[in-house]
């Protein structure tokens, strides 16, 4: 009879060790159905795939964010599909030496069905054969080109758009909307090879850049490291966006508690991820270098030709590439018919009940300096706070006008000072807007994006879109603006900030607010055709982009 018992323990619990195990399981499985009726089950997902995940200001020993295998939110499925695209579109280069790259010297160009003279409206097409530096044809594109063109003389421009056919040619297309004699460029901005050695580096780390917050307590003042990730097994105080999936953290101070941040600023650490080799790429001589020098002007006639009656400008249209052209250096759009707003009597009427709130980076508070040097009847309203990246708030009473420009969060890239503690990621800001037919948000986004690991910029471009759908099911009536992001210096720090990363980031863009009724300011076409590559263009580009919004909103 012993023996019978002792044998039904040995099966049943074959030493105690397994006894606890079973109760160990028990309690676990008790806790997780605790825990899951009280907390509920999207922030128990959102805990274990951001183990941070706690509220604002609390403490964890840990390293960068893991990712356990659960299933994928609906933005995280989003933004695999865009990768997925992105890479197909990016694939990888082979790249042994600077002699096998793209050659803007030995690639050669044509005019297809050349003719001696063309008419205003034409479009004329260039075939470029890419060849490298020993003169062999290219098998493959992925090239960075940028194509424009102009006269001078009449203050004139336009950017050409290029296709890429994959096997190392390329169609070159320009629509010519002026008469006179127009020039063709063509500049090789980066070789397919060093594309590929950008998009690698860019989603390799996000070092690059060190931010460093500023914890007040009392009178003590106290630094500390801050980033999108850190990796580091220090304790870390957490910043975070449970629902929009938006994470930021800084080292805790000693002695000082995490809701005593208030300030940041940033510099680049002077980390790379690009070989030696890979760096010859991108030497001042290799980037924007001329693939058309032999060629002479193009004869443009009017031809008595009759332009296609456009409809006035108004948001939900779509915006071809090229979206306009300067002329005399002013914009003028290729698919919607334009209000000059010549006089001020024009702006106020415009402006009068408006509410206009501008979200982004400093291209667009470049508006806000804009606005107040030529609407006079604007008043600067002191809104407390320090710098440029304070909130800047301008007031006309009388008409009941508001403009007002707010930074965007986390990322946002400056050696100066500003101050964090009313922060907020743009799809909150669009959440506090009621929304009625007097209210407009214009959004820009990217430059700040540009160093970091591109799903960081689709998954906020997601959760703004999602912002925007919202505010339409509560208030359609209110006009919302997207500002492209504009070219830059094409020499400096080309590894973080090259305008590939921009032209991927408004591909990006495009893609994700293909289908919402907004309205476009293509930045970027303007910043071609008017040839600025500055990364705060001069007030007379900014002048046309408002003339633009202007359009939109009247």
């Amino acid at each position: 009879m012993l023996k019978q018992m002792f044998l039904n323990r040995i099966l049943m619990f074959p030493n105690a060790v397994a006894q606890k195990c079973m109760l160990m399981l028990v309690f676990i499985v008790a806790v997780g159905v605790i825990y899951f009726t009280s907390k509920g089950l999207h922030k128990f997902l959102f805990s274990w795939r951001y183990p941070f995940a706690r509220k604002q200001g609390e403490i964890s020993h840990s390293e960068a964010p893991l990712n356990p295998a659960t299933s994928l939110t609906e933005t995280e499925l989003r933004t695999k599909e865009i990768l997925e695209k992105l890479d197909q579109l990016i694939p990888p280069r082979p790249f042994t030496h600077v002699n096998t790259t793209t050659s803007a010297t030995h690639s050669t160009v044509s005019i297809l069905n050349p003719r001696r003279t063309y008419c205003r409206g034409d479009q004329i097409d260039i075939l470029l054969e890419a060849r490298d530096h020993l003169g062999h044809r290219k098998k493959y594109g992925g090239d960075f080109l940028r194509a424009r063109m102009s006269s001078p003389a009449l203050k004139a421009g336009a950017s050409g758009k290029v296709t890429d056919f994959n096997n190392g040619t390329y169609l070159v297309s320009f629509t010519l909307f002026w008469q006179g004699h127009v020039s063709l460029s063509l500049l090789l901005i980066h070789p397919s090879e060093g594309v590929s050695a950008l998009w690698r580096a860019r989603n390799q780390g996000y070092d690059r850049v060190i931010f460093t917050g500023q914890f007040v307590n009392g009178t003590t003042q106290v630094l500390s490291e801050c980033g999108l990730v850190l990796n580091t097994r220090a304790e870390l105080c957490q910043y975070l966006d449970a629902r929009d999936e938006e994470a930021f953290y800084c080292v805790r101070p000693q002695h000082v508690p995490c809701e005593a941040l208030t300030h940041m600023n940033s510099k680049v650490r002077g980390i790379s991820y690009l070989s030696n080799e890979e760096w010859k790429l991108f030497h001042r001589s290799k980037i924007g270098v001329e693939m058309m020098k032999n060629f002479t002007s193009i004869k443009v006639l009017p031809c008595n030709k009759s332009e296609n009656i456009k409809m006035k400008c108004q948001t939900g249209m779509k915006t071809p590439f090229p979206s306009g052209y300067t002329f005399k250096r002013s914009w003028i759009s290729a698919f919607c018919k334009q209000i000059k707003f010549n006089t001020m009597q024009e702006i106020n009427y415009c402006l009068k009940r408006k509410l206009i709130y501008l979200m982004g980076d400093s291209t667009l508070r470049q508006w806000i300096n804009y606005f107040l040097t030529v609407v006079k009847t604007l008043k600067n309203f002191d809104h407390h706070g320090t710098g440029l990246f304070k909130t800047h708030v301008l007031l006309d009473v009388e008409r009941h006008i508001l403009i007002q420009w707010k930074k965007h969060s986390h990322p946002f890239i400056t050696e100066k000072l500003y101050s964090v503690k009313s922060e907020n990621y743009i799809p909150r800001e669009i959440d506090q807007v009621a929304g009625d037919n007097n209210m407009v948000i214009v959004i820009t986004l990217g430059q700040h994006f540009r160093p970091f690991p591109i799903n960081i910029f689709i998954r906020r471009a997601i959760n703004i879109q999602k912002a925007i759908k919202r505010l339409f099911l509560r208030s359609p009536e209110t006009k919302v603006i997207l500002k492209t992001e504009n070219t830059r210096e094409i020499h400096e720090n080309t590894e973080m900030f090259s305008d590939f990363h921009g032209y991927v980031q408004n591909l990006i863009m495009k893609d994700i607010f293909v289908d919402l009724n907004v309205g476009i300011i293509d930045a970027w076409d303007m910043a071609i055709a008017y040839s600025t590559d500055e990364i705060h263009p001069p007030d007379y580009v900014i002048e046309n982009q408002i003339v633009m919004f202007l359009n939109y909103i009247c």
